[in-house]
């Protein structure tokens, strides 16, 4: 249904094949998303996901747009709102104005007797027995289904902000002489001509911040699911912190 998701960085790990091999694995941790709301363009078709549900005792916390909107909408609130492209072949028919049913909402447990209006089943007379009967699960919850082992994913997220640093460190500089004799073993040196063009050039490697920028790694491989911990294995690395946020798209 949809192309990509977003997930949580756990850190890495390792498995083994059959074989005996060990492959280094990048382990991230992918809740169910809900799909909010479609939007229509000329040559393609987006929707809104919500990501990243919140707790129910951090609902006071959140603003009253934001808590507006998702009330609107009739579902609980998400921390992360992104607009992300779906299949062309997805059914979204779901996303016509009615009011969603959350999932995992669970029908109130009945004993004794009576008849259960919701499902419409007799509970036989004199019956001691409390029995849970779970509602159709939402198609607007979407989760690791997308995928399957064996994908090819595109991993996408900012690396570790490394704050401001060197130029040794941000340019991978050799330094100034290392000897008694000099007095800047680390320092950048000159950075301009006297006479001609007498100022610093546009573009000169400087100190400055590092880090906290986007990358993709491509094509990366799917080596397992665990979809009863929402968890994703991913082979290799891939950039960021542990908890950094990571979008995850699949190649079609």
């Amino acid at each position: 249904m949809l192309k990509e998701i977003y997930g949580k960085k756990i850190g890495m790990t390792q498995i083994f094949t059959e074989e005996g091999d060990a492959i280094a694995t990048t382990l991230l941790e992918v809740e169910p998303i809900c799909i909010l709301e479609k939007i229509e363009y000329e040559n393609k078709t987006r929707v809104k996901i919500g990501c990243f549900k919140v707790a129910a005792n951090r609902v006071k916390k959140l603003t009253k747009p934001v808590k507006g909107y998702f009330d609107k909408l009739g579902l609980s609130p998400y921390k992360l709102i992104k607009e992300v492209e779906a299949e062309s072949s997805a059914d979204l028919s779901f996303l016509s104005g009615e009011k969603p049913v959350d999932a995992g909402k669970q029908v109130e447990e009945v004993a004794g007797e009576g008849v259960k209006e919701d499902k419409g089943e007799e509970v036989e007379e004199g019956s001691e027995k409390v029995e849970e009967v779970k509602e159709p699960s939402d198609p607007r919850i979407v989760g690791l289904e997308i995928f399957k082992e064996g994908d090819k994913v595109d991993a996408q997220t900012n690396t570790k902000g490394r704050g401001f640093t060197g130029g040794m460190k941000r340019h991978n500089w050799s330094g100034q002489p290392g000897g008694h004799g000099s007095t800047m073993h680390r320092r950048v040196g000159s950075i301009g001509a006297s006479a001609y063009p007498s100022r610093v050039m546009k573009g000169l490697r400087m100190p400055g911040h590092m880090g906290n920028a986007p990358r993709t790694i491509t094509n990366i491989k799917v080596l397992r699911i665990d979809k009863e911990k929402n968890l994703l294995f991913l082979k290799g690395s891939i950039p960021g912190a542990r908890g950094a946020v990571v979008r995850i798209r699949k190649l079609v």
